[in-house]
C-alpha cells in the first residue's frame, strides 16, 4: 500500500504541473426548446455538408432522430444515419461506424442520444483520424491527428459526454471498458434541448439523474483542483436534488427536463476538468461484468464509497456536506440513499455474483489508482462494499 501511496502522490504532483500548462476547453452550448435546430444551423453555418448521425434503433423509431437531421436537411446538410448503436458500446460498433462515416464521404459527425451514442460518434471520428494503430491512441492523451467535427445532441440528463474530451468503448469479447481521451473529442457545440426529453422513462431517468450526481461528486471530492470544477459540482448536486425527484414525478416538465439536462452538462464539465474516481471504477466493472446500466451502477456503488472515505475521515467530504446545508457526511450520505429509493432504484442487484468478485477487485483498484481520488481502496474494501450490494 505504502508503494501504491508513493506512486499516486506523484502522479498528482506530476498532473498538477501538466494541467498548469494545459490549454483552457472552450464551450459552445445551445440551450432550451428547439435548441437542436439552432445546432444544426449552426453545424451548417460551420461548413458541415454530409452528416454521419450516430443514434440508436428506438431514437429512430421514436422519431426523435430523424426530427433533427430534418432540421440538418433544412439547412441543406446531406444526412446518414447510423442507428447501430448500443448500450456499452463496444470498439466492432464504432468501427462499423467509421466504414459507413468513410463509405458515404462524410465530413461530420452529430450524436443524437445518451452517452453511448456521444460516446461511439466520439471514436468514430477517432477512429476515421488514426485507423493505421488504434491500439497507440487508447487511453489518455495519446491522439496526433486532427479529428473531425463531433456535434452532440443529449437526450438523456447523466453522461454528461456532451461536454467532456473523452469517451468510454468496451472490448467485444471481455467487455472490459477503455478510456478514450484527448485534444478534438470534445463536441464542438451540443444542444440541451429538453423537448426531446419528455418521453424517457422513469428508471432511465433516475439512473442517468445519478450517473450526473456521481460525477458532480466524484469532481468535488478530487484532490486535484482545476478552473471551476467544485463550483460545477456545487451547482450540479444543487440542481439533482432539487429537480431529480420532481421530474420524476412530472416527467413532459420541460423547466424539470431542462434543469436535469444542465445539471448533467455542469457534472460534465466538471469531470472535464478532474475526471471521475472510486465509485466509477467499480461501476465500470458492474457493467462489464453482470450489464448493469452505468447510472444504476453508479448509484448502486456511491452511498457505499462515501461512508468508505467518511470513515477515513476524508476533509473534502465533510466540506461538501456542510456546503450543501447538511450537519455532516452522515446525513449528506443518507439524502443521497433516500434520494436513490424515492426515485425508484434498488440499493442492491441479485445479478452481481461473487465468483467474478477478484476480477472485479483486481481491476476496479487499479483503475481507482489512476484517479485523483481521496482515498486508495484496499481488496478488503472493496470486497466488503461488493456483499452489501450483491443483495
Amino acid at each position: 500500500m505504502m508503494l501504491r501511496k508513493l506512486r499516486h502522490s506523484a502522479k498528482i504532483a506530476l498532473t498538477r504541473r501538466l494541467l498548469f500548462l494545459a490549454p483552457s476547453q472552450h464551450y459552445q452550448v445551445f440551450s432550451g426548446e428547439h435548441s437542436s435546430i439552432q445546432l444544426c444551423r449552426h453545424m451548417a453555418a460551420a461548413g458541415a455538408q454530409h452528416v454521419l448521425l450516430v443514434t440508436d434503433r428506438p431514437l429512430m423509431d421514436l422519431g426523435i432522430a430523424p426530427s433533427v437531421a430534418a432540421a440538418l436537411q433544412a439547412a441543406d446538410v446531406r444526412v446518414s444515419f447510423y442507428d447501430a448503436v448500443l448500450p456499452d458500446p463496444t470498439l466492432s460498433i464504432a468501427m462499423a461506424g467509421c466504414d459507413l462515416f468513410n463509405a458515404s464521404a462524410c465530413d461530420t459527425l452529430l450524436a443524437v442520444g445518451g452517452g453511448s451514442s456521444i460516446d461511439t460518434a466520439k471514436m468514430i471520428a477517432v477512429i476515421a483520424s488514426h485507423s493505421d494503430d488504434l491500439t497507440a491512441v487508447m487511453g489518455i492523451g495519446k491522439l496526433s491527428n486532427p479529428l473531425p467535427p463531433v456535434y452532440a445532441v443529449p437526450t438523456t440528463a447523466g453522461t454528461g459526454s456532451e461536454a467532456t474530451q473523452g469517451a468510454v468503448i468496451s472490448d467485444d469479447h471481455t467487455h472490459e471498458k477503455t478510456i478514450v481521451g484527448g485534444n478534438g473529442m470534445l463536441p464542438l457545440a451540443a444542444a440541451l434541448d429538453p423537448g426531446l426529453m419528455t418521453g424517457l422513462p422513469a428508471r432511465i431517468t433516475a439512473a442517468t439523474g445519478m450517473d450526473a450526481l456521481t460525477h458532480a461528486v466524484e469532481a468535488y471530492l478530487s484532490v486535484i483542483e482545476r478552473n471551476d470544477n467544485q463550483a460545477l459540482a456545487l451547482s450540479a448536486i444543487r440542481l439533482i436534488f432539487k429537480h431529480l425527484p420532481a421530474v420524476i414525478e412530472h416527467s413532459s416538465d420541460l423547466d424539470h427536463r431542462y434543469a436535469m439536462a444542465y445539471a448533467s452538462y455542469l457534472a460534465g464539465k466538471a469531470i472535464n476538468q478532474v475526471n471521475v474516481g472510486n465509485v466509477h471504477a467499480i461501476a465500470h466493472q458492474l457493467g462489464a461484468y453482470f450489464r448493469i446500466p452505468h447510472g444504476e451502477a453508479n448509484a448502486l456503488v456511491l452511498p457505499h464509497m462515501l461512508e468508505l472515505y467518511r470513515q477515513h475521515s476524508v476533509e473534502s467530504l465533510e466540506t461538501l456536506a456542510r456546503t450543501l446545508d447538511f450537519h455532516c457526511s452522515s446525513e449528506l450520505i443518507q439524502h443521497i440513499r433516500a434520494l436513490a429509493d424515492i426515485i425508484g432504484l434498488e440499493p442492491t442487484n441479485e445479478s452481481i455474483s461473487a465468483d467474478r468478485f477478484d476480477d472485479i477487485i483486481a481491476r476496479a483498484i487499479a483503475e481507482g489508482d489512476g484517479y485523483f481520488v481521496p482515498h486508495l481502496m484496499s481488496t478488503d474494501e472493496v470486497r466488503a462494499l461488493l456483499q452489501r450490494i450483491s443483495g
